[in-house]
This record gives structure tokens, C-alpha cells and sequence, in this order.
């Protein structure tokens, strides 16, 4: 069974965030669908060959990874953006475990925000710890190394250079700024409820 390319039109228009990029960004995300697809074809194949000891089957399995988490994080990150962002209510479960963990919101975001400007590619992820019922801000230099397992991904924002070069140039923090004002706090709640 293949994965479908997911569509995410509904964010034309999303201030702060260029035709020219979104076009772009959704390009590179179709790459990560297609890639994903095709390994796992392959190595379909190739176990069927029992071809399990080649070096193609090593390295496709070492990089099947970086596409499947390209792909997922892709959608996680377009999924938590919307036209206009929505308001995080203060009685929000997500709001209050977030002042439970920092102390208060305006440090956490101040927290997100810091690590989204930080220097190096990657990705920033509110992660859920549902085992210890914790929050972390945690900087992923590589779709595929530095994830928190078992932990569930709240709100998700790109730092690599696609996500914001054209449109800010070397300006992150103005678009990590652009991305806060176009949060869905809607889905990032859903998430931590069905976690």
C-alpha cells in the first residue's frame, strides 16, 4: 500500500508565507511521499529476492528513515499551520500543561522561539512525553536522528533553509515569527489530547 500525497491548498494565502515557497516547500514534501513509496517497493522487492545481506539492502533501509521522516514531518508541520492562526485558550489542556512544565507560556515560547533561531538546518518539535506526562522543546538536526522516542509530536515548525530563504532571506526569527502568528492551536491540542 502506497502513501498518498496529502494536499494542503488551504494554506494559500497564509500571511507570511510566499505562493512561490508554499509551491516550493510542497514540492520537496511530494519528493519525500514519492521516495518513501519507492524504498519501501524496493526493499519489498528485494527481501522477496531474499537479497537481505546486499549492500542495496543496507542502505535503502538506512535511508528510508530520513524519507519517511521527511514525509511525516512535512505533514505534521503543514498540518499545525492555518490562515490567521488560531487563539490558544488559557483553560486549553495543552496552555495549562505548557505553564505546568515552564512556569508560564511566555517562557515556552520564548524557549521555541530561541531554538527555531538558532543556527543549523533541522526542525523544532514540542514533543509529548506521555509516558512521564512531560513536555520538551527539542531541536532534530536530521529528519532521521534525534527524535524522542515514544514521545508524540505537538506543534512542529521547519528550520531548514526551504522553509523561509526565499521569502526572509537570513531573517529565521522573522519567520519564525510569520509561523507563530499562523498556528493552529486547534490541531496541536487535538494531538495532545489523543496522545
Amino acid at each position: 500500500m502506497n502513501y498518498e500525497i496529502k494536499k494542503f491548498e488551504n494554506l494559500s494565502g497564509v500571511e507570511g508565507f510566499s505562493e512561490r515557497i508554499l509551491k516550493n516547500h510542497f514540492t520537496l514534501y511530494e519528493g519525500y511521499v514519492n521516495n518513501t513509496n519507492k524504498f519501501n517497493d524496493i526493499l519489498v522487492g528485494l527481501e522477496k529476492e531474499n537479497k537481505f545481506f546486499t549492500p542495496e539492502f543496507a542502505e535503502l533501509n538506512r535511508r528510508f528513515g530520513w524519507e519517511w521522516n521527511g514525509m511525516r514531518l512535512h505533514e505534521l508541520y503543514f498540518g499545525n499551520i492555518i490562515k490567521s492562526g488560531t487563539v490558544l485558550e488559557e483553560n486549553s489542556k495543552i496552555y495549562k500543561q505548557i505553564v505546568k512544565e515552564w512556569g508560564s507560556f511566555e517562557l515556552w515560547e520564548k524557549d521555541f522561539k530561541s531554538m527555531g533561531a538558532m543556527r543549523g538546518i533541522g526542525w523544532v518539535i514540542l514533543y509529548y512525553d506521555r509516558e512521564a506526562g512531560r513536555l520538551f522543546n527539542v531541536w532534530i538536526n536530521e529528519h532521521d536522528t534525534g527524535h524522542f522516542s515514544g514521545a508524540a509530536p505537538l506543534l512542529v515548525v521547519d528550520v531548514f533553509e526551504h522553509a523561509y530563504m526565499l521569502d526572509y532571506g537570513l531573517k529565521r526569527a522573522d519567520y519564525i515569527e510569520a509561523f507563530f502568528k499562523n498556528i493552529d492551536w486547534n490541531v496541536v491540542e487535538g494531538r495532545f489530547q489523543n496522545k
